[in-house]
């Protein structure tokens, strides 16, 4: 027989605190991951963070609640993103996802959101038929340098044997890319870059319309999913250390040093995303540190659904990119959720929104 146990605030805190999340076969979350979400300021005490399944005692999978809200005419319009999704192969053919989902429709009302969804999962969503999908986010993955070493043996694994091979072909590659963006040089306009958000920040952003405020980047800068380090959390099957992961918050001031650009970047082991983008004016100086910056950190590859920067970023000459290709971010939204919006609602949602800048 399944049962279901629900976790909040608290109730998560003591389940981590106490080592109980360790005593199964694999691990429904880490110590690391808890904390960040018991520290989310758009979660209430009262909401659910963690949902388990069991038959017996014995752990059958879990599914992540990632609670979030839409400010909507000073109210808040309270739904959850679904983060993680697992059911151990022992217990497959069980409809535990399908258990674990209605759980999750009961505890916030069906107030569900998804994205980043693998071809299973959305195949279990659709068939389930409570979703929608809503305008989707068209982006970029621009390519700075080449990888063979480890694209083409993730891709066929039976090339794995010829990876001395492919790290020649990138050392020989990337040593001409390097001297082609040697002419790159550091920006002569005044920026900075942080490790936070101040205050001068904090008062700029406030001008935007966005889903995410200072306290709330802060929050998940401070409180990572993932960690930096080589080791490995093996009985977790989602992410939870790299050997890099860093945030970093970009400022750019004018001609009269006034602040007219704030960005949020993370980098993961060689990858690059934009979460957060503010600005009050084009993006020519924002595209010109970025380069600098990609250079200077060796990124292999930029993500990037931010409009307007791809658009000058794919027409900028002396941007350093060697390669480009559409991609695209879907959203499904649960048919409840989507009857207690407005009409022709935008979410207006960033790369950063829901738990995309976790990862």
């Amino acid at each position: 027989m399944i049962h279901l146990k629900t976790l909040n605030k608290k109730e998560l805190e003591e389940f981590v605190s106490s080592g109980n999340y360790k005593k199964y076969d694999f691990l429904p979350i880490t110590a690391h991951r808890a904390q960040s979400h018991i520290k989310n300021p758009k979660a209430t005490d009262e909401q659910t963070l963690l949902i388990l399944a069991f038959e017996d005692e014995e752990l059958a999978g879990y599914l992540g609640c990632f609670p979030d809200y839409f400010d909507i005419n000073n109210q808040k319009l309270r739904y959850a993103w679904l983060s993680t999704l697992y059911i151990s192969n022992k217990f497959r053919g069980k409809k535990i996802a399908q258990k674990l989902l209605q759980k999750a429709f009961e505890e916030y009302d069906e107030k569900i959101v998804l994205t980043e969804f693998t071809k299973e999962a959305e195949s279990l969503y659709n068939k389930i038929g409570s979703f929608q999908y809503i305008q989707p986010k068209n982006g970029k993955r621009f390519y700075f340098r080449t990888d063979f070493e480890n694209i083409i043996p993730s891709k066929k694994p039976k090339t794995k044997a010829l990876k001395p091979i492919f790290r020649l072909g990138d050392i020989f590659l990337n040593s001409a890319i390097s001297f082609k963006n040697q002419f790159i040089k550091k920006p002569d306009f005044t920026y900075e870059i942080l490790y936070k958000i101040d205050s001068e920040s904090t008062d700029f952003i406030s001008n935007f319309q966005s889903n995410r405020n200072t306290e709330e980047i802060n929050w998940f800068i401070e409180n990572p999913w993932v960690l930096e380090g080589n080791q490995k959390e093996e009985d977790y099957l989602f992410s939870s250390y790299s050997k890099v992961f860093k945030y970093y918050w970009v400022k750019i001031f004018d001609e009269n040093n006034h602040l007219k650009i704030c960005s949020l970047l993370l980098i993961r082991d060689g990858h690059l995303k934009i979460p957060y983008l503010f600005s009050k004016s084009d993006l020519a100086d924002f595209i010109d540190l970025l380069s600098y910056f990609i250079v200077k950190n060796k990124i292999i590859t930029l993500t990037s659904y931010q409009t307007e920067f791809n658009q000058k970023a794919e027409a900028e000459k002396y941007f350093p990119k060697i390669h480009e290709r559409n991609i695209q971010r879907r959203y499904m939204f649960h048919n409840t959720l989507i009857e207690a919006l407005p009409e022709n609602f935008n979410p207006i949602f960033q790369d950063g929104d829901g738990d995309c800048v976790m990862t």
